[in-house]
């Protein structure tokens, strides 16, 4: 593995909205990421730091779009997961469970 295939990152979490995050390369951290992005992320909490490779496992984004996004613009925006539409349409049929509204 070559210093060309690592990228050194962070990854930062959204206080405003769980499960979205936002990646950017250590060496430019929040510099190339659009002001309108950041207004609506809200401030950036520093979730960690991590040395990325193409071989690398991640838990919820694909780990080639990842690098791929910060060798193209230097940010990834990872959005929370969609709701499981089985487990919302169980929990609209329990009613045991408490409802919205």
């Amino acid at each position: 593995m070559t210093s060309a295939d690592k990228v050194l990152c962070k990854v930062y979490r959204s206080p405003r909205r769980g499960e979205l995050y936002l990646y950017v390369t250590r060496e430019q951290d929040l510099a190339p990421v659009p002001d309108d992005l950041l207004q609506r992320f809200g401030t950036p909490e520093l979730a960690l730091t991590l040395a990325l490779t193409p071989d690398r496992t991640l838990a919820r984004a694909n780990t080639g779009e990842v690098l791929a996004a910060l060798h193209e613009r230097g940010w990834f925006l990872q959005l929370p997961p969609l709701p499981d539409a089985g487990i919302a349409a169980i929990a609209g049929r329990n009613e045991k469970l408490p409802r919205g509204g």
